[in-house]
């Protein structure tokens, strides 16, 4: 068992001494800039869905027909905004799988639910 210690101990050491060699590091004298952090937080479209079938994209009453170009050209921007749904409780589940459905083909694939916290 001691013999096995004392191995243990030369090989710990023999790391301990190698691990610096090992690092390819590059040391560089890097210039100071005065700059603030950059906190981009992604684009947001708002989907409203009524319990009757209404839509509205943004606050903008819309045609559910007219749901597919507003989404194909959010969709097609090089930063793809994420959608926030904001369904009405009563609203039947149709309505929603088919918005969800159509901004998935026009690429939006961040889909997020806004729901009211409970008291």
């Amino acid at each position: 068992m001691i013999p096995l210690i004392d191995v243990m101990l030369v090989l710990l050491v023999i790391f301990i001494i190698a691990a610096p060699l090992l690092t390819h590091a590059v040391k560089i004298d890097l210039p100071m800039a005065d700059s603030a952090v950059v906190d981009m937080k992604p684009e947001t479209i708002q989907l409203g869905i009524k319990a009757d079938g209404q839509f509205f994209w943004d606050g903008e009453p819309v045609e559910e027909a007219g749901l597919e170009p507003l989404m194909r050209e959010a969709g097609n921007r090089a930063q793809p905004p994420e959608l926030h749904l904001q369904v009405d409780a009563a609203t039947p589940y149709e309505l929603v799988a088919r918005a969800i459905a159509r901004a998935s083909r026009a690429g939006l694939e961040k889909i997020g639910f806004v729901s009211k916290p409970e008291e």
